[in-house]
């Protein structure tokens, strides 16, 4: 097992295993490591887990959109002289895969949306930023931190908040322009178009995008799957991460190419 941290084009990533390709893309605020508890995958498959910019290792990105975050993951893999792989975006990462669909959707072998959104009406979204930049300013890092954690997880276990705070790093420079690149996503026209297999999950208890936003965009893509942990927040790769698990290799065996 291998692991490679920049490649030509600059981006930072990891790489480990061998198999078909599998990207791991993050969510807001962290970083790539945060796919620790997927790094198993690499017994079956080539795993691609790059930082999005202004995050991890990327600390000169240039502008901040979703789709410059998807044109960096799509120039990674040519890099890489990768065709296609499955693409898997956990919330802020969710964005990113569809709007890879959107620029190269033959890059795409199958989609795992997880805990992401589609849609942002934009009055709603500039009053959303606003209420969040306001309430983060004068507090230090680490109660936003704590903050965050508190958001995002169901279970407030010490463990839990242990993970979270090891893989959560958000920059300051560039949190709240990436919190507004995902306020402007407006994939309502894009879903239905989507032909490859595509797995969609939610967290019972996901307060940062609820649930029932994963079953509209369940409703508007064909013959997709659609999986809800329960007892769950916002992470379910961290809260539920033997079931999570193994739904993404149930999914991603049924759409692995005979060799």
């Amino acid at each position: 097992m291998s692991e490679v941290f920049k490649n030509c084009s600059g981006i930072p990533y990891l790489r480990l295993g061998t198999g078909e390709p599998l990207v791991f893309i993050h969510g807001l605020g962290e970083v790539k490591e945060g796919w620790s508890n997927q790094f198993e995958f690499a017994d079956q498959y080539d795993l691609i887990i790059p930082d999005l910019r202004g995050h991890g290792e990327y600390q000169s990105p240039g502008e901040i959109s979703i789709k410059n975050f998807a044109y960096d993951v799509i120039t990674l893999l040519k890099g890489l002289e990768i065709e296609s792989a499955h693409i898997c975006g956990l919330s802020m990462g969710g964005m990113v895969a569809q709007e890879i669909y959107r620029q190269a959707p033959e890059m795409c072998r199958s989609l795992m949306l997880v805990s992401t959104f589609h849609y942002a009406p934009k009055q709603l979204g500039k009053l959303f930023l606003k209420f969040r930049e306001a309430r983060a300013e004068n507090k230090s890092p680490d109660d936003l931190r704590e903050t965050a954690a508190k958001i995002c997880l169901y279970s407030w276990s010490k463990e839990n908040f242990d993970h979270f705070y090891q893989y959560y790093k958000p920059n300051s420079e560039y949190y709240f322009k990436s919190m507004e690149a995902c306020l402007k996503v407006n994939n309502l026209s894009l879903l239905p178009k989507i032909k490859v297999p595509t797995l969609i999950i939610g967290g019972q208890y996901d307060s940062v995008i609820p649930v029932w936003v994963q079953l509209m965009m369940h409703k508007q893509i064909r013959h997709s799957e659609f999986v809800i942990f329960r007892n769950t927040g916002h992470i379910a790769k961290l809260e539920a991460k033997e079931a999570f698990n193994e739904v993404l290799r149930n999914f991603l065996n049924k759409h692995t190419r005979a060799s």
